[in-house]
């Protein structure tokens, strides 16, 4: 529900900040006084479009925060939670507006869109006012409080489903089959080319090796002589070696200098040999072989013609060979995927066609008792001559559709022998307010927004119709929290709460101030929406006696 609302330099309120409690809360004031600028900022908080021009003269920004108790509504939590904006028992909405026309607004703290506060909106409050924000005009809505009205909200997301999964099929078998020369012609290219890689058959780091060997076969002659010219160098060395320790080996040869010396010469004489042994290692595997040379280059022109034809560097011949080979076994499915989506657009189809007919039963028979019901509740506010219906139109598209069967929509007569139409071509604002009024009392213990605000419900009406209305209102708010802006005494009276709004006016500015009344307060504010401009006794009399009543 709604819990609190913080407005500052917003059209002629300076700053306002006011509690809301749970039951019903009346708005009232004075002609001109401002009661429907909270619930035209509220509405800000809710996504609604903004005009600069609503900035209080001579202010930079009007500045709008809205806290909701959402401790009580899952669907807002489980929201919230699934974009990370969790706050908790608390979900604050703030818009800010700026002279300059830039708009800013918040979930919890985070920027948001102006979409995403409409639709968090939708879960937290329904605001009846002359049309504006008139969810019942939504056909999505009508057909959604028909749904909850008949308990049959999980039958209808099984049938949501269930046309989705037909649809999601119908698509991809749609795009398999038109697809399908297209397919044939691919596969026909890749069963060509994976054979040819196929009888290729390169193997992972043959590549490398081959060209290694193709450098050595190809340079042979040269590699042999000089590493035979190597070879007689080191034994040359070595033997010079050899004799220098010979020479240094006399007794009379001693010293530090010269035992350094004569390690030095050993160590380079014991390095000459390996070398040696190392050199002729090398020589023992090198051989003059023409026709392994034509072997390897054979092997190699035969991979990088390959390479060529798919444009690949050679290394990637592999990795090619391997995404052609899986591209053509996707393609060699493709036949047996398009019958088992064929099987299962059948299956859903049938398994919707069972769900949605239940569906749609129900919503026929919860259709006459919501209107039935409906009608009485609009004869007692002097509307016994308006007609409500509920169409359920069968959709021309025999196809699963995620909405079921039919269209629905909910169609107002407001004079006899006239054709029904739906609600927004023939309701007027106030007559539109108490059909609405008129199906929430019907339907609210079938799960209503928690919080409901109606704006002027009372317009052209009067008297024992007034107290109908009043007497609605507060038995709405059994199920919900109910906000009222009235000027009726009557409505006002029923209210738990009751907020008067006042107007002060200087040379300068203009204030509005919203204050809480007290039991004292009420009389005097219905005692004042009863007598007008003069209070008497009997007035205030007659205030006390509504109030008590």
């Amino acid at each position: 529900m709604l819990s609190h609302i913080s407005i500052t330099n917003y059209t002629i309120v300076s700053s306002l900040e006011m509690e809301f409690a749970p039951g019903m809360t009346v708005i009232t004031g004075e002609t001109g006084a401002g009661k429907s600028i909270m619930l035209d900022a509220l509405g800000l908080c809710l996504g609604d479009r903004a005009d600069p021009k609503a900035v209080r003269h001579g202010c930079d920004r009007a500045d709008i925060t809205a806290t909701f108790d959402i401790s009580g509504i899952p669907a807002a939590r489980q929201w919230l939670k699934n974009r990370d904006l969790d706050g908790g028992n608390d979900c604050l909405l703030r818009r800010v507006i700026t002279t300059e026309g830039r708009s800013r607004a918040y979930i919890n703290g985070s920027t948001s869109t102006l979409q995403d506060c409409a639709q968090l909106g939708a879960m937290l409050i329904d605001i009846h006012s002359q049309h504006a924000h008139q969810s019942l005009l939504r056909k999505p809505v009508q057909r959604a409080l028909l749904d909850t009205y008949a308990s049959q909200q999980i039958l209808a997301s099984q049938v949501e489903q269930l046309a989705s999964d037909w649809l999601r099929a119908q698509r991809e078998l749609a795009l398999l089959a038109g697809s399908r020369d297209e397919h044939t012609a691919r596969a026909q290219l890749l069963a060509y080319q994976v054979d040819e890689l196929d009888e290729l058959a390169l193997q992972e780091g043959e590549l490398a090796e081959l060209e290694q060997e193709q450098k050595m076969l190809a340079n042979a002659e040269h590699i042999l002589s000089s590493a035979h010219a190597a070879l007689e160098l080191c034994e040359q060395q070595e033997s010079g070696t050899r004799q220098a320790l010979q020479l240094l080996a006399d007794e009379a040869n001693s010293g530090p200098a010269i035992d350094g010396a004569r390690e030095l010469l050993d160590s380079a004489a014991i390095q000459l040999n390996e070398a040696h042994s190392e050199i002729q290692r090398h020589i023992d595997g090198v051989e003059i072989n023409p026709e392994r040379l034509a072997e390897v280059q054979r092997r190699l022109e035969d991979i990088y013609d390959v390479a060529r034809k798919h444009r690949v560097m050679p290394e990637e011949v592999i990795a090619t060979h391997q995404r052609l080979q899986e591209e053509l076994q996707s393609l060699a499915g493709s036949s047996e995927r398009i019958e088992e989506l064929t099987a299962d657009m059948s299956r859903l189809a049938n398994d919707y066609n069972t769900a949605a007919g239940k569906l749609g039963k129900q919503r026929q028979k919860a259709g006459k008792k919501l209107v039935a019901a409906a009608q009485e509740v609009l004869a007692t506010l002097a509307m016994a001559q308006c007609t409500l219906e509920i169409a359920l139109k069968p959709r021309e598209d025999t196809a699963p559709h995620p909405h079921g069967q039919e269209d629905i929509e909910f169609l107002i007569s407001t004079n006899p022998g006239s054709a029904p139409q739906p609600l927004g071509k023939i309701a007027s604002g106030g007559e539109l307010s108490r059909i609405s009024l008129a199906i929430q009392v019907v339907t609210a213990s079938g799960g209503t927004v928690p919080s409901m605000v109606f704006d002027e419900v009372d317009v052209g009406i009067g008297g024992a119709v007034a107290e109908v209305v009043g007497g609605l209102l507060r038995d709405l708010a059994a199920e919900a929290q109910v906000l009222c802006v009235t000027h009726l005494p009557q409505v006002a009276a029923q209210g738990h709460h009751h907020l008067q709004v006042s107007k002060t006016a200087s040379k300068k500015s203009v204030h509005t101030d919203l204050s809480r009344l007290d039991a004292d307060g009420r009389v005097d504010e219905i005692a004042r929406m009863l007598g007008g401009v003069k209070i008497t006794e009997q007035t205030l009399a007659h205030a006390r006696e509504m109030l008590a009543g």
